[in-house]
């Protein structure tokens, strides 16, 4: 990604871009909300639904930004040509703007009827992100973050639990589709289990990001992500102060995301060393 101290905040209306994403977000919840028990579903992959109103969001989504800012290109993890480009420019005569959506993150809880998913929308400049929107439809939690300026939800700041403690923390995680008991993350998670003070799987990476932000979670750990998954949630967590970094130390790659996101560097380090332990 592109170090922050480059790119130009001074000159770009930031809150114009989350205002437009807010706008966007909550049309695609609609379409969510609006064909929840009804939507036709396909399996795309082992155990990786599509649903009518994933396509739905994400054209809902796609209409909008592209009449607020035609000049951007657009990234939507369902497949469309007519749309999809990456998220860096591939020369000159392209914008450095890319709006990186997820138009219904969770789509296995929303088949089911769980009400836990959500609409992610990132703003990236040349790969970084500037401007991020998870919205909630279901709970109405809109949470929201500009490069600089700090992270809210429901337009109030938040900031992550400072959780410092393995032993007390609430660790959030994601597991690959079609995980097998013979995968190493299978023992990386039966280490975790024995050392942390409590695990969940909940279904939506964004929401999951968000959680440690506002401080209802202390960690997320997963290695199995696409750049949508965390575009948005990614600058929500870092502007609530949150330590986002790959497993091995190093800046995570938006575009290969393998993360663990920690309240604090004192946790992430606790958590580093549980999770390496069976790759030593």
């Amino acid at each position: 990604m592109l170090d922050p101290s480059q790119i130009p905040l001074d000159s770009l209306p930031l809150e114009a871009f989350l205002q437009a994403a807010t706008e966007a977000a909550k049309i695609g919840g609609q379409e969510l909300v609006s064909r929840m028990g009804t939507a036709k579903v396909r399996e795309k992959g082992k155990r990786d639904f599509v649903t009518e109103a994933d396509l739905a969001s994400q054209k809902a989504i796609g209409v909008h930004l592209a009449g607020a800012f035609h000049e951007h290109r657009f990234l939507g993890e369902e497949d469309d040509p007519a749309l999809n480009n990456s998220v860096m420019p591939k020369d000159d005569s392209e914008s450095p703007f890319c709006w990186v959506v997820d138009p219904l993150d969770g789509t296995t809880n929303f088949v089911h009827q769980l009400p836990s998913f959500s609409v992610s929308i990132g703003l990236l400049y040349l790969g970084q992100p500037i401007a991020a929107v998870v919205w909630d439809p279901i709970l109405e939690d809109l949470y929201q973050a500009t490069l600089g300026g700090g992270a809210t939800r429901n337009g109030q700041p938040i900031i992550n639990s400072g959780c410092d403690a393995i032993d007390r923390a609430m660790v959030i995680i994601s597991f690959a589709k079609g995980v097998t008991r013979k995968d190493a993350q299978v023992q990386q998670f039966l280490d975790l289990l024995e050392t942390a003070g409590t695990i969940r799987r909940l279904g939506s990476a964004a929401l999951n990001l968000c959680y440690v932000a506002a401080g209802c979670s202390d960690s997320y750990w997963a290695n199995n992500l696409k750049v949508w998954d965390v575009a948005a949630g990614y600058l929500i967590a870092t502007e609530a102060g949150a330590v986002i970094k790959q497993l091995s130390g190093q800046p995570v790659d938006l575009l290969k995301p393998d993360m663990l996101c920690c309240a604090t560097e004192k946790l992430f380090d606790q958590l580093q060393d549980t999770l390496s332990r069976s790759q030593d």
